[in-house]
C-alpha cells in the first residue's frame, strides 16, 4: 500500500471551536480590552498627585444639606434613595476636576507608561447609602473617579495621610482647619457669585503669596508694626527666603508635572497655568518672594503685584478655575467677579477665625 499524500490543513468552518484559547478566556480577553478602552487605569497613590475632594465641593447639594440640618440624618439618607438616579448639579470644585483630567488626557497621550498624574478622590462623611447616588453622578458627567472614601458620619481627616493626599478641597470649613492643623493642604471652596467661563483646555490655578505659598511671617510684622515696618524688614531680608506655606507644595507638584511638558518641548502650549496673585507691592517687596520661589527651584507663570488694589478685577481676567487666599475680603472680591475662591485658614489673618466671607456673598456649597 502506498503512503498517503500528506493533506492540506483546512480553515475551521463557520462555528467551528478553536482549542488554542478557551471560550473564559476570549470572554476575558474581550472585556479586558473593553474596559480598557474606556476607562485608564488609576495610577498608584504614592506616584499621583492626589486631590482629595468632599462630595458638597464637587456636587451641589444644597437641598440635600437643608434636609439633613432640618430633618436629621434618617430622612436625609431616605431622601437620597429616593433620588439616587438624579444626578447632583456640578458645584463649586467641578471645572477645576474636569481641568484636572484633561491634563491628565495630555499626559497619557505623552507618557502612556507614566502615573505621574492628578488622581481624585471622593472625600465624604456620607454614609455608604448615598454612595449610589454619587456613583451615578460622576458617570453622568463621565469623570475619572475610582477612589472613594465614605466615613458614615465620622471625620474624613483622619483618612487623607492614608491616600498620599496633597490637597484637600471641602465646603465644611471645620473639617478644612482640621486638615490645616495635620499638615495637609486645604481650603474651604465656595462657589463664584455668577458663573464665569473658564478654559476648558488648561488648568488655571492662582495663589495669594503670604500665609499661602508662604509662612505667615511678613504678615505678623504687618500686624504687629504697620506697614513702614513691614516695608524695612522685607528689605532687610531681601535675600533671606521666606518659610513655606501649606501650599508651597501643592504648587511644587504643578511646577513637576509642567516640566513634563516642557522636556517635550510644549512650554508655551503647557496646559497648567500657574499665578501668584499678592497684595504686596514689587518695589518694596516683591523681591523677596520672588527670591524664596527661586530658591525653591519654583516659579509661576504670571507673578502680579496689586500693592494693595483689590483682586477680583484681576482675576476676573484670569479666569482661574481655583484661587487660594488667607483672608476672607480677597476671597468675597473674588466671588463677586464670578471666581471660584478657596480659603486657606492658615496665619495670623485667622485671629479671630472667620468661616463666611466678610462681604455678602454665597456661602460654601
Amino acid at each position: 500500500m502506498e503512503p498517503e499524500e500528506p493533506r492540506e490543513p483546512r480553515e475551521p468552518g463557520p462555528g467551528a471551536e478553536t482549542a488554542a484559547v478557551p471560550r473564559w478566556e476570549e470572554a476575558k480577553i474581550f472585556y479586558d480590552n473593553l474596559t480598557s478602552k474606556k476607562k485608564p487605569k488609576s495610577p498608584k497613590p504614592q506616584n499621583a498627585v492626589t486631590i482629595a475632594v468632599s462630595s458638597r465641593a464637587l456636587f451641589r447639594m444644597d437641598e440635600e444639606q437643608r434636609i439633613y440640618v432640618e430633618q436629621g440624618v434618617e430622612e436625609y439618607v431616605r431622601y437620597q434613595l429616593e433620588h439616587e438616579n438624579e444626578p447632583f448639579g456640578p458645584g463649586p470644585a467641578f471645572p477645576f476636576v474636569k481641568a484636572l483630567e484633561a491634563v491628565n488626557k495630555r499626559l497619557r497621550e505623552l507618557y502612556p507608561e507614566s502615573e505621574d498624574l492628578f488622581d481624585i478622590v471622593l472625600v465624604t462623611n456620607n454614609h455608604a447609602q448615598v454612595g449610589v447616588r454619587l456613583i451615578n453622578s460622576i458617570n453622568h458627567y463621565d469623570l475619572f473617579i475610582e477612589r472613594f472614601c465614605m466615613t458614615g458620619g465620622n471625620s474624613p481627616i483622619c483618612y487623607l495621610k492614608a491616600y498620599h493626599t496633597n490637597l484637600y478641597l471641602s465646603a465644611d470649613a471645620e473639617k478644612v482647619q482640621e486638615a490645616i492643623d495635620e499638615g495637609i493642604a486645604a481650603a474651604t471652596i465656595f462657589s463664584p457669585s455668577r458663573d464665569v467661563a473658564v478654559s476648558q483646555s488648561q488648568l488655571r490655578v492662582a495663589f495669594d503669596g503670604d500665609a499661602v505659598l508662604f509662612s505667615d511671617e511678613s504678615e505678623r510684622i504687618v500686624k504687629a508694626h504697620g506697614l513702614d515696618s513691614f516695608f524695612e524688614h522685607e528689605k532687610a531680608h531681601e535675600n533671606k527666603p521666606l518659610a513655606q506655606g501649606p501650599l508651597k507644595g501643592f504648587l511644587e507638584a504643578l511646577g513637576r508635572l509642567q516640566k513634563k511638558f516642557y522636556s517635550k518641548g510644549l512650554r508655551l502650549e503647557c496646559p497648567i497655568r500657574t499665578y501668584l496673585v499678592t497684595a504686596r507691592s514689587a518695589a518694596s517687596s516683591g523681591a523677596r518672594a520672588l527670591k524664596t520661589l527661586r530658591s525653591w527651584g519654583l516659579e509661576t507663570d504670571e507673578a502680579l503685584f496689586l500693592a494693595g488694589a483689590p483682586k477680583g478685577p484681576l482675576l476676573e481676567k484670569i479666569r482661574p478655575h481655583i484661587f487660594f487666599d488667607d483672608q476672607m475680603f480677597h476671597v468675597a472680591g473674588a466671588q463677586e467677579m464670578g471666581t471660584v475662591a478657596a480659603h486657606v485658614p492658615y496665619g495670623v489673618a485667622q485671629t479671630p477665625r472667620r468661616t463666611s466671607p466678610t462681604k455678602q456673598a454665597p456661602s460654601a456649597q
